[in-house]
Order: structure tokens, then C-alpha cells, then sequence
């Protein structure tokens, strides 16, 4: 089996994503703008700039600014900054039962006694269990897929967390899984599969309502988030 460098099995390292197809395009623009701003300011600050848009969301003014920010900083806190990054990257890892982002072998929600034992909440990635706690409404489980189907992509079930899940459904105390994968083709696919797969075992599967944002105007909203709003609706 392989070891990330920190020693850790890349059953519990957290992953690292493939580069998409546009990455070589993506790369000749960074090098671009590094080589650019270095031959203005340094090679210091042009190679800081191409790091720094290697980040999703970020284009060159915005890793422009973040580089001389960093630059205006003093050297204790760019160094912890740096030390941060190392950090997270040494330390992470997915943990053991639902796949959370933890430093231990088991997250803080699942070793919370605390928590609804009977309920799971099934998303796509970790970073989707941080919007869901800050909510501060759910206090089940949560099991993270690492990502979602994709045929196409040659994403299948045995690529994602699903065997972990059926394990914990199957060895009891479960009587409910909230899916909450994206209202995407690959979410919607993915939780189709997931809920022929539940069902038989006599567990009840809900799947989160899509719908019109709070403060949203319906005159503004697409067809496909109207249609949502309406399968979704509740009584009052």
C-alpha cells in the first residue's frame, strides 16, 4: 500500500486531486504572470504570485495583492503563515469513520457523545460538513463520499466512500440518512445510487430540499430552482 511522505496510508492521507485537463493552459498562464512580475520586482515575488494562483478562484491581481500583503508583513507572521500550510498538509487526514477532515484517527463529531447517533447525513466532500455545522440545526452524523459519481469522468463506486457507509448502516442503530450531495447531474446520480442501495435495508433516505434563496425574488429565479422550490415545498 502506498505512504504519503508524512508516513500516513493514503487510506486516511487526505488526497490530492488530480489536475483537470485544462491544468497545462492554467500552468502556462501562471508561469506567465510569475515570470512577468519577477522580471519587475524579483524573482521572489514573481514565483510568490504563481504559487499563489495555483489557489481555486484565485487569477493574478488577486494573487498579486496577496503576495506584496505578504510582503508588507513582518517575518514572524509570513513564517507562521508558511508554517500553517505545512502544517495542515503534515497533519491532516481523513478520519476512520465518516472521512472528516482530523488531526486524530476519529473527528470530534463522531467521538461526540452528544450527536444523533440514528441520523446520517451523506455529502459529497468534508468541506460540505463545515457549512452544514456552522448552521448549528443538524446534530447527527455525517459520512463524506470524497466525491461523486461520474461515468464519464470514469468516477465509479468503488472510487468513492460508499462500502465505509453500507458498513455503518448495516452494522445497526441507523434509521435515517439525509443525503445532501450537490443539486448537480453528478450529485443528483449520486444519490440516486445511493437510495436504491438503502432502501432494502429498511432505512429511511431523505434527500435535502433545493430551492429559492432567502430574500430571493422569484421573477429572478431559473426554472430548474423553481421547480425545486415547489417539489420542496412543506406545509405551513
Amino acid at each position: 500500500m502506498g505512504r504519503e511522505p508524512n508516513g500516513q496510508d493514503r487510506t486516511t492521507a487526505v488526497k490530492e486531486h488530480d489536475a483537470p485537463s485544462s491544468e497545462p493552459l492554467r500552468t502556462k498562464k501562471r508561469e506567465k504572470a510569475g515570470d512577468q512580475d519577477g522580471k519587475i520586482s524579483g524573482k521572489a515575488l514573481g514565483r510568490t504570485v504563481e504559487a499563489f494562483m495555483r489557489l481555486p478562484g484565485i487569477g493574478r491581481k488577486s494573487a498579486e495583492r496577496l503576495a506584496f500583503a505578504v510582503l508588507g508583513m513582518p517575518r514572524e507572521e509570513a513564517a507562521g503563515i508558511a508554517q500553517a500550510i505545512l502544517d495542515l498538509k503534515n497533519s491532516s487526514r481523513y478520519c476512520l469513520v465518516c472521512n472528516n477532515i482530523t488531526e486524530e484517527e476519529i473527528c470530534g463529531v463522531c467521538r461526540d457523545e452528544k450527536r444523533d447517533r440514528t441520523v446520517i447525513c451523506v455529502v459529497e466532500e468534508p468541506s460540505n460538513i463545515l457549512v452544514l455545522e456552522k448552521t448549528g440545526t443538524f446534530r447527527g452524523q455525517y459520512h463524506a463520499l470524497l466525491g461523486a459519481l461520474s461515468p464519464l469522468d470514469g468516477v465509479g463506486p468503488e472510487d468513492l466512500k460508499i462500502d465505509g457507509l453500507m458498513q455503518r448502516l448495516k452494522a445497526g442503530g441507523v434509521i435515517e440518512v439525509i443525503i445532501a450531495t450537490n443539486p448537480t447531474v453528478k450529485g443528483e446520480t449520486t444519490a440516486m445510487y445511493l437510495a436504491k442501495l438503502i432502501k432494502p435495508l429498511g432505512i429511511s433516505v431523505s434527500r435535502i430540499a433545493y430551492g429559492l434563496p432567502v430574500g430571493g425574488d422569484i421573477e429572478y429565479a431559473d426554472e430548474n430552482t423553481v421547480q425545486r422550490a415547489l417539489q420542496g415545498r412543506r406545509e405551513m
